[in-house]
């Protein structure tokens, strides 16, 4: 296996075969140009496969990690955030190599697809290619500000391209994605409605806070979603919630399984309990929230996070996008007078009463805090409290700890990068 740094990408072609809804098994190295029509399904997989896995698992919960949801048994959560943000740590490095190896997959989907403009699975391939990679950008944006935009791969040394011009990137393929996808059979699989939802994601952080309602409110009036149980969206059940996940069912690469970090070895299905929730994020469930028995399980008198039920038995689903995250973010964008009935619509289906907050600030806080309930596990709050300017007063940053620091090597290896501020 040959590799080439860029920023860490690692130029590896793993295609894989397809047996069922996304069941992936190897299938050979073979270089881009030998790519025909019919190994387009097999590229297609291993694309999929790569942006679930390559990022590796703790990208998933970094803005846990860092958002003062999570603690270890060893520190409090600004040692784990102090911890983190380092040039050197290790998955700071595993994650931002990750979503570069995923981006180099994609762009190579991208260019194979290219050349069947005839062929219906590689234009479908080709769809599901431009918002993946404006979810691989999303989640570089917003952990380390302006990164090199590549629209192709290359093996020259780039430079870093603004914030900005990154935004407007991910926007840009958004809208590349939605003018050739459509509806699908499964929550697994990209469709349209996952491109809208990370649309509407993406307008929200940028402050375009019409846009972002507008999409948000398309979605949740459609008829195809509504507000489900927690016990069936988090337990692998059918549901009317899900509008985009991944489901790894890979057994020969290092699968994302967070429920080995959150359970401790004394749950029937084991764990490390490398991470457990604050005892802050824990007093925000009361008795009549029915998210709460989901939300959280006490193994032996520890607290553990209990969405992901696998253990060190299996794997979880991994959810990226769902109807209820379109509530709150419609109630946000609205604002405090618009808005409300929309959190309210969430609080009363997860059990709680309504609330009416006086003013604009209180009702910011109100949303935060029912994201923090909502949405606990699945990877918002820091950059959430970034975004609303909260990350200082709330979890005690310094101003350059705002965006992640770029790898140490990254910046040895490549000359035209620079590092972010204060680290």
């Amino acid at each position: 296996m040959k590799k080439y740094i860029l920023p860490i990408i690692c130029l590896v072609c793993l295609f894989y075969s397809c047996s069922g809804e996304l069941d992936q098994y190897s299938h050979a190295a073979i270089p881009p140009e030998a790519v025909t029509e019919k190994d387009i399904p097999a590229v297609r997989n291993g694309m999929y496969s790569s942006v679930q896995n390559a990022p590796t698992v703790r990208a998933y919960i970094m803005f846990d990690m860092l958002g003062g949801i999570l603690t270890t048994n060893t520190g409090n959560a600004k040692d784990l955030i102090n911890s983190t943000l380092s040039p050197l740590n290790s998955y700071i490095v595993s994650s931002w190599n990750g979503y570069f190896n995923a981006l180099y997959q994609v762009n190579n989907m991208l260019a194979i697809t290219e050349r069947f403009p005839y062929s219906e699975t590689g234009q479908l391939a080709r769809g599901e290619a431009y918002y993946f990679r404006a979810y691989i950008y999303y989640c570089l944006v917003t952990r380390w500000g302006g990164v090199p935009i590549l629209r192709q791969n290359t093996l020259e040394k780039v430079s870093r391209n603004s914030e900005s011009e990154v935004w407007a990137f991910i926007e840009e393929d958004i809208e590349n994605a939605l003018s050739i996808l459509g509806n699908t059979s499964t929550f697994y699989l990209v469709s349209a409605d996952a491109a809208l939802a990370l649309k509407a994601r993406v307008k929200l952080s940028q402050g375009k806070m019409q846009e972002a309602a507008t999409i948000a409110e398309s979605l949740i009036t459609s008829g195809t979603y509504k507000l489900d149980s927690f016990s069936k969206i988090f337990r692998k059940e059918m549901n009317n919630e899900i509008i985009f996940a991944f489901e790894n069912l890979t057994e020969e690469s290092a699968p994302i399984n967070i429920s080995d970090l959150y359970y401790t070895y004394a749950h029937p299905n084991k764990g490390q309990g490398t991470y457990k929730p604050t005892n802050e994020v824990i007093a925000l469930f009361s008795d009549q929230d029915n998210r709460k028995s989901i939300s959280l399980v006490n193994v032996a008198g520890t607290e553990c996070i209990n969405k992901y039920p696998s253990g060190q038995t299996g794997t979880d689903p991994l959810i990226i996008s769902r109807i209820a995250e379109m509530y709150l973010i419609s109630a946000e964008a609205k604002g405090r007078t618009a808005g409300v009935s929309r959190l309210n619509d969430l609080r009363t289906y997860r059990g709680l009463d309504e609330i009416y907050p006086s003013t604009d600030e209180a009702y910011l806080g109100a949303i935060l805090e029912e994201r923090k309930r909502e949405l606990m596990g699945e990877n918002f709050m820091y950059y959430d409290l970034v975004r609303t300017g909260r990350a200082k007063s709330e979890l005690g940053l310094l101003d350059h700890q705002e965006v992640l620091p770029i790898p140490g090597r990254e910046l040895q290896l490549n000359p035209n990068l620079e590092p972010n501020p204060g680290y």
